[in-house]
């Protein structure tokens, strides 16, 4: 309860960023992420966008974190300045990484060694919707250092080619029950597919929660599912992550 009462708290409050932008480069191309650091810190996170890029919901989630004693870096893979405003603008960015999968590693890889390089170590990943997405390729590609990972209310589906025997580090999952993309059926599949590869998983499923559950704002907020799995997400973190 501690952790929903806090999470209420900062929430409520009209966001003022404590953090700082940070650019770094993948190839010849310039990102930009963003930065919030704990006082005090007891582990780490990085943050995934959604699918409308890194926007001022990732930087409140950033701030959250820090306030709790986690640094936090969201991670930028769209490019500086590429913040979609459409959702068709919001497909187009999306479907290059989908559509690229050795590119959305590469640029998970950059945005993992540029949170390394602002102290962020040893971190848990974590993701929201396309971001949840992403967390899980990333959890496909174990890269050495990441403690665990989480989706919220994010793509399941396993591209051809792909699978979880790699994946050894523990994932968390948070989806509504009332999500049609993706729908129970995908859920269960990717279940037993994490079944069949032996990853340690645990799934929270959160009654007549639509997509998107957890933003801010949106029609689609539903605070109780949000805080529910805000408040797992934080246990999840104390289990699993060993320090900043």
């Amino acid at each position: 309860m501690k952790h929903v009462l806090t999470t209420a708290i900062i929430a409520a409050a009209a966001p003022a960023f404590a953090g700082e932008a940070v650019d770094y480069a993948s190839g010849d191309r310039e990102f930009e992420g963003y930065l919030a650091k704990a006082e005090s810190p007891k582990g780490s996170v990085v943050l995934i966008h959604d699918w409308d890029g890194l926007t001022d919901y990732e930087r409140q989630r950033a701030d959250m974190l820090a306030e709790l004693g986690y640094n936090a870096f969201a991670i930028d893979l769209y490019g500086k300045g590429v913040r979609p405003d459409t959702p068709d603008g919001n497909r187009a960015e999306t479907e290059k990484l989908y559509g690229d999968r050795e590119l959305m590693r590469t640029l998970l890889s950059a945005g993992l060694e540029a949170a390394a390089a602002n102290d962020i170590s040893t971190p848990v990943v974590a993701g929201y919707c396309f971001g949840g997405a992403a967390a899980l390729e990333m959890a496909r590609m174990q890269p050495e250092g990441v403690t665990g990972y989480a989706s919220f209310h994010g793509g399941l589906e396993t591209p051809e080619g792909q699978d979880y025997s790699a994946a050894k580090a523990p994932i968390r999952v948070y989806q509504g029950g009332a999500d049609q993309s993706p729908d129970l059926a995908t859920f269960a599949a990717f279940l037993t597919e994490l079944e069949t590869a032996g990853t340690p998983y645990e799934a929270e499923v959160y009654a007549g929660a639509p997509h998107a559950f957890t933003v801010f704002g949106s029609d689609r907020y539903r605070e109780d599912a949000d805080q529910k799995s805000w408040a797992n997400f934080l246990t999840f973190l104390g289990e699993v992550n060993p320090g900043p």
